[in-house]
């Protein structure tokens, strides 16, 4: 059979401790059986690993980040589109899905298929307003509140007992023991991430995950539940298994039905002693461990694809429990020759 050859461009190319999702989407699509894939990825900075991993990425980038505004980035795509002709475009950090999601109707002009979540999906599951969906959706959500002045900590055993987590509004959350502790890391994570700080109650349990993927029509099209394994320092899963577990996709099935969630999203939840399953986050796009589904049958970044070209996808039915995955650290040897080319060029 000829597959058909496509062009996507993926950001997300920073395979460190704190791995971007791109690399593992960009397996996934690989392993295609329906297209030939060539792959731009989408570089913020010189040095993220995928640039230079020429068995995976085709060609790089340079783009402006973000928070440079919405004009500069795009701007930059379509620069790109008019040289590589892109296909599909898939945003892999939760701090560029803003732009790219408001932006969507300009890239579709470009030619350019995007398969994201709406503003208001993305806007509704924000981890300052998770108590809002929790009750609006009927899921369990740990109490939380959202702090913009350092000052209100003073005020937190009002409604709260230590520990509680504090958390940053695109990512980093850590458990504070102590009024101290808290301070701490609302400085920390603030002037990393800006404000809002979320003040989450610790729900006590075991920390799962499911990686899922929606329609935009109501249907979970895939969703592979996890439990991590082994957690760096810095809270990412390093090994992780795949579960038997109905309760865990019985929730992300009423979760995305009563969204009508669009696109890919990773469902972090607490599973405590009493089996109750607590909502800690939404994160609305693929996580960088979706190659486990992958492994365990379940090709998402596959079925994203398609999806975002228009095309029917089947649900999957099932997936291998038992599947594990282990992260493990490589080196790469390259030429400094790469590394100043992308650096002055912007092109690698």
């Amino acid at each position: 059979m000829h597959k058909k050859q496509i062009t996507v461009a993926l950001s997300g190319l920073n395979n460190i401790d704190n791995p971007g999702p791109g690399i593992p989407v960009i397996r996934g699509i690989r392993e295609s059986n329906m297209f030939e894939p060539r792959i731009i990825g989408l570089a913020y900075e010189n040095l993220e690993p995928g640039t230079y991993m020429h068995n995976l990425v085709n060609k790089t980038y340079k783009v402006p980040y973000p928070s440079d505004g919405v004009d500069a980035l795009i701007e930059r795509i379509r620069y790109i589109n008019d040289i590589e002709k892109i296909d599909v475009l898939i945003p892999n950090f939760d701090s560029e899905l803003f732009t790219f999601m408001k932006s969507a109707d300009i890239l579709k002009k470009m030619g350019i298929a995007t398969f994201l979540p709406t503003l208001k999906q993305f806007e509704e599951r924000h981890k300052s307003n998770l108590p809002k969906f929790g009750k609006k959706y009927n899921v369990k959500v740990p109490f939380s509140i959202a702090l913009t002045n350092i000052n209100d900590i003073d005020n937190l055993t009002d409604d709260f007992e230590y520990p509680v987590v504090v958390k940053g509004k695109f990512y980093d959350a850590n458990i504070a023991y102590s009024k101290e502790q808290a301070l701490i890391y609302f400085n920390k994570i603030s002037s990393k991430w800006g404000l809002p700080i979320i003040i989450q109650e610790f729900i006590k349990g075991i920390e799962v995950n499911v990686v899922a993927l929606g329609d935009g029509k109501g249907n979970t099209i895939g969703a592979v539940p996890m439990r991590k394994q082994y957690i760096t320092d810095k809270g990412k899963a390093w090994s992780g298994i795949t579960l038997d577990n109905k309760n865990m996709l019985d929730l992300t099935h009423k979760i995305i039905t009563d969204t009508q969630w669009c696109g890919g999203m990773e469902l972090e939840l607490i599973k405590t002693s009493e089996n109750e399953l607590y909502l800690i986050e939404i994160n609305p796009r693929l996580p960088a461990w979706v190659y486990l589904a992958v492994g365990a049958g379940q090709n998402l970044p596959e079925a994203l694809v398609n999806l975002a070209m228009g095309k029917f996808v089947k649900p999957f039915s099932n997936y291998e429990v038992g599947k594990m995955f282990i992260r493990y650290s490589y080196d790469m040897i390259c030429n400094v020759d790469e590394f100043q080319e992308l650096s002055i060029n912007g092109t690698l």
